[in-house]
């Protein structure tokens, strides 16, 4: 999360995440934070920031982090099985989300900026109403921080609008699956941000990880032929920029969501996203001429592709871990190729489905064992 839109995807790797805290706890020891991923993904920015934090933590601890015990462990068999289940259902809407958004778009001539506009700010709202009622202490305390009012601006704009504008481009130049892959390509880029500041060198598998990833890109991009480009160029440019605002949401945000939550966090910024995009595109003037068919396939990419698509991510979340989730996220790539091909008629060369296996496998190699170390301490 797109992770689609988009959502998800889209969800951020657990590697990296953990990454993330690793880079966290070098600064302050004394804080700990979790945080899980999709890229994900659907290039929901639900996806990505359900990918930003784990809903297991929602505030800091004064203890040690080497003391920290995570509730995975503490799971029966069948509640394993039963979080597992919900991540991959998660996944998986996060997926179809993306063919689907290709379906409305192709259909009935839907742009991607009308779509992010009314998606991001309908699903806002629905975000901020079930958080009135699930976490108004929450809710009412990120509202009165004044002070947070330009980074949540800033939230909204680079992690939010711009991935979602940038992964329906790619949908539209190309399909749900390709767009949902080369998304999952941030897990790199908060990989690189996360050594800088930890001032090290990426570990062998990480190193493995970057050669993957890129080789994927370069595979889905020229179809096996480095001569040429296969992919249209400016669908590579906006999935670059998907990536690059998905790695942003697992790092400019992450504070907020330790502090508030991720349900109140992702009804602010994909509100604020939403009305941003109004004035540019005036949505009331260009309403797409659906059929029933067209507003249920609407409805559903906003109430199940983006909101229950995450709720089930991130309850699935809590009960297996970042790590396995992590994992589990695999799902949503490999549903958003099937359904592209299914359902929207997208052919993928030789290459391309190498590439797509490249990157995917490569969600797998850079769950470093230093991850799962600490992820179990």
């Amino acid at each position: 999360m797109s992770k689609q839109p988009h959502t998800t995807a889209p969800e951020i790797a657990g590697a990296a995440i953990d990454a993330v805290e690793e880079t966290a706890l070098l600064k302050d020891p004394s804080t700990t934070s979790t945080t899980t991923a999709a890229s994900t993904s659907e290039a929901s920015a639900s996806a990505a920031i359900a990918s930003a934090t784990s809903p297991t933590t929602t505030a800091s601890t004064t203890k040690p982090a080497k003391k920290r015990r995570h509730r995975t462990f503490e799971q029966t068999p069948n509640r394993m099985i039963f979080g597992a289940l919900l991540v991959l259902l998660g996944g998986s809407l996060w997926g179809i989300n993306g063919s689907v958004a290709k379906t409305i778009m192709t259909d009935y001539a839907v742009s991607p900026l009308w779509y992010a506009c009314v998606r991001q700010t309908i699903a806002g709202v629905i975000f901020l109403v079930v958080s009135a009622f699930t976490a108004r202490r929450q809710l009412v305390g990120a509202v009165k921080d004044v002070r947070a009012y330009p980074k949540y601006i800033l939230t909204a704009f680079v992690c939010v609008a711009l991935e979602q504008v940038a992964y329906l481009y790619v949908i539209q130049y190309t399909n749900g699956g390709t767009a949902t892959v080369l998304q999952t390509v941030n897990l790199i880029m908060v990989l690189a941000y996360v050594c800088f500041a930890a001032r090290r060198w990426p570990h062998w598998r990480e190193t493995l990880g970057i050669v993957m990833a890129f080789c994927g890109v370069v595979l889905l991009a020229t179809g096996g032929n480095i001569t040429t480009l296969a992919m249209p160029l400016p669908a590579l440019i906006w999935g670059l920029i998907s990536a690059f605002s998905a790695a942003c949401l697992a790092i400019v945000p992450l504070k907020f969501i330790v502090r508030w939550g991720d349900m109140v966090v992702n009804g602010i910024t994909f509100f604020l996203a939403g009305l941003m995009l109004v004035p540019f595109v005036q949505p009331w003037r260009n309403i797409p001429q659906f059929d029933l068919r067209g507003w249920l396939l609407f409805s559903f990419t906003v109430v199940v592709g983006t909101f229950m698509a995450f709720w089930f991510f991130m309850a699935g979340m809590s009960i297996v871990g970042s790590l396995r989730g992590a994992l589990l996220s695999t799902a949503e790539p490999i549903v958003a190729t099937i359904t592209s091909v299914a359902w929207n008629g997208a052919v993928f060369s030789g290459a391309d489905l190498c590439g797509i296996g490249l990157i995917i496998l490569m969600v797998f190699v850079i769950q470093h064992k230093p991850a799962i170390a600490k992820e179990t301490a």
